[in-house]
């Protein structure tokens, strides 16, 4: 056994975060998107009025019995073929015996020794450079059903707990990961990249806010120090709401072992796992309990549920309704479109929608360049200010790409064509109905050539710099052109300057 004892305090305070290794491994619980509960038929509408949606099953009535929501079961089967995991053939359903207020019955429907979902693995990568992309190994996903969920009253002494039981029998996938992550950023990306695949084959709408995604997160540290590897008491993490406090609160926890370690000494190897719960507002990790073993939830098979037997044909099946994945999704933008890796994200990363919406445009306009700054910057700044999603967006994919397709096809230059956008958005109207209001029209030979000269006489410094070699400069003569005649093309006008002037661009 490796005891602090060995290694003098001054040994202790002298370790460097370099002799320090993180150890993560999460528990991600995913609200399955079903119309109704795991076991009986009740509701599983977010935001109703407290305990109205429940019967004598979810609520684990004597008599009562749990019939299984098959919907639930192929959506665990997708997530589990998302995340590259063995589906298994057969599988059976046990009871997790614990008592909490929230949970009526006194056990859990969930699944031990025989999960739906096997070992599978999940790739993470960071933009920024954070990390190296590595692979996340999956140990296990287990379909069951979720508790109720409590409230508390602490403003004072006499202070009263609440108990809705709404959320009580919801489906709920927990997929466990191995403790492959060794840093609170390569657990952020994961939880990133696992709620961008969820919403993708829209298993889940993963709303954190309202609990759809939650996270539990078992960290511990190995430090190397005196020719030893100390391993520092496995500490799980509860109450992460949010990406940002799941990585706030790893991050917290690894300072605050590293710092107890160095502080205390005592033996280490063979200390129970412990319970903390994570204090977003003070942003510390505060002890709760030590953590119960299998054996203390006393698990044994649900005598009220046969097992199920899933056939080849049957994953087959829902495996073709999963389509492409964001990671293959992100990788045929940058070959087929030649989008930036860094376009290529930003797309995917706000979601199927937004992708199709992009390739209609794309496909319309016959220009992906054009398309995606078109996308990336006027749809989606309009859909962060009104907090919309695409399909609330005023234009649809095949009017935006008609818009793109004139200013492609050079009938418009892009600061017009976002006075067309303007006047489609304000009144509902396509891009030639926009165009005719706003009175744009093509500006002919004659006329290009008299502004031209127009501009020349009017700018002999202008011109002086030009023929100096100073060709950026007709730069300046845009401005004044637009005001003369709003519908000239800058592009064109002074590619018509410098032939006039006989410079090359």
């Amino acid at each position: 056994m490796n005891t602090n004892t060995q290694i003098s305090a001054a040994d202790r305070e002298a370790v460097t975060a370099a002799e320090v290794t993180t150890i993560i491994g999460l528990e991600v619980h995913v609200q399955l998107q079903t119309k109704s509960k795991l076991f009986c038929g009740c509701s599983t509408l977010f935001g109703q009025e407290p305990n109205t949606q429940t019967c004598p099953v979810c609520t684990g009535m004597p008599g009562s019995l749990p019939v299984l929501n098959k919907q639930a079961l192929k959506l665990s089967i997708k997530t589990g073929l998302a995340l590259n995991c063995e589906i298994a053939k057969h599988t059976k359903w046990d009871r997790k015996n614990y008592f909490y207020p929230d949970l009526p019955k006194g056990y859990q429907i969930s699944q031990l020794d025989q999960p739906i979902c096997g070992v599978g693995y999940l790739d993470i990568s960071d933009s920024d450079g954070a990390f190296e992309p590595k692979r996340v190994e999956i140990e296990r996903a287990h379909l069951e059903e979720d508790a109720g969920k409590s409230s508390h009253d602490e403003s004072g002494r006499g202070g009263k707990s609440k108990i809705d039981l709404n959320r009580t029998g919801t489906p709920l996938l927990e997929i466990v990961t191995r403790p492959d992550m060794r840093s609170a950023a390569e657990a952020k990306a994961f939880l990133q990249s696992l709620k961008m695949i969820l919403t993708y084959i829209e298993v889940s709408d993963c709303n954190m806010q309202e609990g759809s995604l939650r996270c539990d997160g078992n960290i511990n540290l190995h430090i190397n120090v005196g020719g030893q590897k100390i391993a520092t008491p496995i500490v799980e993490i509860k109450n992460m709401n949010s990406f940002r406090a799941a990585e706030r609160a790893l991050d917290y926890e690894v300072k605050r072992q590293l710092a107890e370690w160095k502080e205390t000494g005592g033996t280490i190897e063979g200390a129970p796992k412990r319970t903390f719960g994570w204090d977003d507002q003070a942003e510390v990790t505060i002890a709760q309990r030590e953590k119960e073993e299998a054996a203390d939830y006393r698990y044994f098979p649900d005598p009220d549920l046969i097992a199920v037997v899933t056939t080849d044909e049957q994953i087959d099946a829902i495996r073709e309704e999963i389509g492409t994945l964001p990671s293959r999704l992100r990788n045929d933008l940058v070959r087929e479109h030649q989008l930036s890796e860094y376009d290529a994200n930003v797309l995917v990363n706000q979601g199927r929608g937004v992708v199709d919406y992009f390739l209609s445009v794309a496909k319309t306009c016959d220009n992906s360049k054009l398309a995606i700054n078109w996308v990336n910057q006027e749809v989606l700044r309009h859909l962060n200010e009104t907090n919309s999603a695409i399909d609330q967006y005023p234009i649809g994919s095949d009017g935006m790409g008609d818009l793109l397709k004139r200013i492609t096809d050079g009938d418009l230059d892009q600061t017009r064509g976002k006075d067309v956008l303007s006047a489609m958005m304000e009144d509902s109207i396509d891009a030639a109905a926009a165009i005719e209001k706003l009175g744009i029209r093509q500006v002919d030979s004659s006329e290009l050539d008299s502004l031209c000269q127009q501009l020349l006489d009017a700018n002999p410094k202008v011109v002086a710099q030009v023929q100096e070699g100073k060709v950026k400069a007709l730069g300046a003569l845009v401005g004044q052109a637009r005001k003369i005649n709003p519908n000239v093309n800058p592009g064109t006008l002074q590619a018509n300057l410098r032939k006039m002037l006989g410079v090359d661009g």
